[in-house]
């Protein structure tokens, strides 16, 4: 199919060292090995001809949940943290977010990079190249327009190792969309886990983090007039006094506690979600204040996730004591207050780094694993974590940034990283990771609106929102209060979640426009939306 042409550089006893070779692509899994001595990685490259159309659509995944990934030409660039001022990167942390403390941003037409897996579509066929095992480190993917080469990269620097090393371990397939990624997920070694479509409410985008009991209480009362039975109703990012301190509750905010109002939400008929951020502390936390060595160090130093709240830093999963504080505020959430899902947010924050004996990828795989394991059945809605490292241990998982109340955001903000909120990011994405949903896990891509106060997206905005999200997702969530809908709003409604149930057979791309064609109880339609 390709000729694959790969290099392992390693320092054996003090001296640098190179194997290479030639591998020949076939068509499904490759797993592409070589002997290494005692030895420590320093780099493992390859690199593929990669002719393409100058007309040709490129996906690149990005390395997180939030972090947007349209399809780019051969001629795009990914201007990455490029032009903004270094004090305001160290004094917001941007660099935190996501791959930008380990990957270069050229920011120069022609190049572009992801993580996992990368596609190229013209018309209607796609070539598609993708990751089978991320644990000896991701796989990275550089589009070269010139010279028109895809260059493949193990984040594996500095591990130590020794025996057959796993230089890469990648499925290739051309074909129908459909076709190469199901041919890809047959041959993962993992499957999806079994969940039903979520539809219901979350608190976070019509009051953020001021809610409390009475707030709660309302919305819950609304959604009654519109849900149905063993729908979500999701307490979101507020409830506790900060963020990390899991084990206390505000009474202040909700003076009869969290199992009261998890008895109220199961009368109601509903299911209860809760918000977390269980790898994360903000710097007002009692945990960040009472617990500094629980935090995680590299070289010394802090891991500073990003600016959000007080700021927050990465908590070491190594630590014995992180370990069991974890364990002690799952057990309170399910089985003294009585969630039933749990929503799990900022997960990148578990890793960071790797070391010399685990790549960061594997670290953050481990990390899920043992969110798997403290939640057991309980289903799990991942947010904020590198994409493939979710795969088969998250029943849900978002796939796109926060949406805004308006349709891109402040101008100020658009100059920052690609993990900032934004509806019409959050749209392209899914739009650009459509083929996870109903493959890895159900795709949340993120709440409608159809309220008209606390919401600046015009109509025809939120129609594009929630059609896209009832066709190409498996969460839908609103943040409304539905007391407030009128009988317009609520067939609306109704309308929308009756499109959830569509079978999507096509999306047909016209230069920034888009045509999805679905069958819905055996009437085939369309709709057509631009970016």
């Amino acid at each position: 199919m390709y000729e694959l042409n790969w290099t392992v550089l390693f320092e054996e006893n003090g001296a640098d060292c190179e194997i290479s070779g030639v591998f020949d692509l076939e068509t499904g899994a490759n797993h592409i090995t070589c002997d290494l001595p005692p030895c420590t990685i320093k780099r493992v490259i390859a690199e593929i001809h990669l002719e393409t159309e100058r007309s040709e659509a490129i996906f690149m995944n990005g390395y997180q949940t939030w972090t947007y990934c349209p399809e780019y030409t051969r001629n795009s660039a990914i201007r990455g943290l490029h032009g903004i001022a270094p004090a305001l990167v160290r004094r917001y942390k941007f660099d935190g977010y996501a791959d930008y403390h380990f990957v270069e941003y050229p920011a120069r037409p022609g190049i572009v990079h992801g993580h996992s897996w990368c596609s190229f579509r013209n018309g209607r066929t796609v070539r598609l190249f993708a990751s089978l095992n991320e644990e000896p480190g991701y796989t990275m993917f550089t589009y070269l327009a010139r010279p028109q080469s895809l260059v493949i990269q193990r984040d594996c620097v500095g591990i130590e190792f020794e025996g057959t090393y796993p230089i890469f371990d990648l499925y290739c397939n051309e074909g129908s969309e459909q076709d190469v990624y199901d041919g890809w997920f047959e041959a993962l070694p993992m499957k999806r886990l079994e969940a039903k479509p979520l539809y219901g409410y979350s608190s976070w985008y019509n009051r953020y983090q001021d809610i409390n009991e009475a707030a709660i209480l309302q919305d819950l009362n609304g959604c009654k007039t519109i849900f149905e039975q063993g729908d979500l109703f999701q307490i979101d990012d507020g409830w506790e006094p900060k963020v990390g301190d899991w084990l206390e509750e505000d009474h202040s905010k909700f003076p009869n506690g969290m199992k009261a109002m998890v008895d109220e939400i199961h009368a109601s008929g509903f299911e209860a979600g809760l918000w977390l951020a269980p790898f994360v502390a903000e710097t007002e936390s009692a945990l960040y204040r009472n617990h500094p060595d629980w935090f995680y160090r590299h070289e010394g130093d802090l891991f500073a996730c990003g600016s959000n709240w007080s700021g927050f830093y990465s908590l070491d999963i190594d630590h014995p004591e992180v370990q069991q504080y974890l364990r002690d505020v799952f057990h309170r959430v399910f089985d003294e207050w009585g969630f039933d899902l749990v929503k799990l947010d900022f997960l990148y924050g578990a890793a960071p780094y790797g070391d010399s004996h685990e790549t960061r990828a594997a670290r953050m795989i481990r990390a899920m694993k043992f969110l798997r394991e403290l939640c057991g059945t309980h289903p799990i809605l991942g947010c904020g974590v590198p994409v493939m490292p979710a795969f088969g241990l998250v029943e849900y998982c978002r796939i796109s940034c926060d949406v805004t109340l308006d349709w891109n955001d402040k101008t100020r903000m658009r100059i920052i990283h690609r993990e900032r909120p934004s509806t019409k990011h959050a749209i392209g994405n899914t739009i650009s990771r459509r083929q996870l949903n109903g493959r890895a896990y159900l795709s949340d891509p993120d709440v409608f609106f159809l309220r008209t106060e606390n919401c600046k997206l015009t109509p025809a905005q939120k129609q594009k929102l929630a059609t896209v999200a009832a066709l190409l997702g498996g969460v839908f969530l609103t943040s409304d209060d539905p007391s407030s809908y009128t009988e317009e709003m609520k067939r609306q409604y109704k309308e929308y979640r009756y499109l959830t149930e569509a079978e999507v057979t096509d999306i047909n791309f016209h230069g920034r426009g888009f045509t999805i064609r679905y069958i819905l109880h055996g009437d085939h339609e369309s709709v057509y939306f631009d970016l």
